[in-house]
């Protein structure tokens, strides 16, 4: 039996349950961890198995990611008697909206951000040559360390924050090639469009106005099929929004946090 994902908790209240994305860890939502705590909530932040001190889990799918997840929403839950808020970035995203098809009674409010319901069009040559692409650098003999300062600076606005750059780059030099290309070839297989109208949870969706991976109309598309969500642009930030500007960002979730919680004791 493999152990609980590894987190990181700070704080007390509701939960606030965050999902990093593919070249993140438990580090990625450090600067929300502290905001959230000082602002009356208990944060968390996982590492994703496989990454930092999680267990890897085999197959590497979403319906496995899903599960530990549950997983851990159910042992934080069970201490505390409540649903979480799940916020989920990129890959997390995806991972938050898995859980919500499969568990929706465990989660009270849903926050995703720079994500999408589905990853590129269902053809496996696509798919490959994508996996291919992103693992290049790999085997060209390139550390994660170098494909982190190429790919974050790539993926950030024109108002990143330098520090939050440092710290992105930071954590997608610590995951491992192995995990990254499992996640990789799990990524292409995301497609839960046709679930968005089934989600009912108070959802904010977050867009970074630069963001190359999931721009902002892919979002606002998500916002039209979630019955009640809304969504948000952050001008001249990119796709790793809570670190390249997360005095912007901890504002637009603490204040959806609050005002939704009302909404959700009713």
């Amino acid at each position: 039996m493999s152990r609980m994902p590894n987190y990181s908790v700070l704080g007390s209240g509701p939960t606030v349950l965050m999902l990093h994305g593919i070249g993140g860890g438990h580090l990625a939502f450090a600067p929300q961890l502290e905001t959230l705590a000082q602002a009356g909530f208990r944060a968390v932040s996982w590492d994703m198995p496989g990454y930092g001190h999680s267990d890897p889990i085999e197959p590497y799918t979403f319906k496995g990611l899903a599960e530990k997840c549950m997983a851990l929403i159910d042992a934080l839950a069970t201490r505390h008697g409540q649903q979480v808020s799940l916020v989920g970035h990129s890959m997390g995203g995806m991972v938050a909206q898995e859980v919500m098809v499969r568990r929706p009674e465990l989660v009270s409010q849903l926050v995703l951000c720079g994500t999408s319901p589905a990853f590129g069009r269902a053809d496996g040559a696509w798919q490959r040559q994508f996996v291919e692409q992103r693992m290049a650098p790999l085997q060209q003999g390139k550390t994660m360390a170098e494909v982190a300062r190429e790919l974050v600076p790539a993926m950030a606005g024109p108002r990143a924050l330098p520090e939050g750059l440092r710290l992105a780059e930071h954590c997608m030099a610590g995951v491992s090639p192995g995990t990254y290309r499992r996640a990789l070839e799990a990524l292409v297989t995301f497609d839960r469009r046709q679930e968005l109208a089934q989600i009912s949870a108070p959802t904010l969706l977050v867009a970074g106005e630069n963001d190359p991976n999931a721009p902002p109309e892919v979002m606002r598309k998500m916002e039209q099929r979630i019955l009640g969500s809304r969504s948000v642009v952050m001008s001249g930030i990119g796709h790793l929004m809570n670190l390249e500007s997360p005095d912007e960002f901890d504002q637009l979730l603490i204040h959806f946090l609050r005002e939704t919680q009302a909404l959700v004791r009713h």
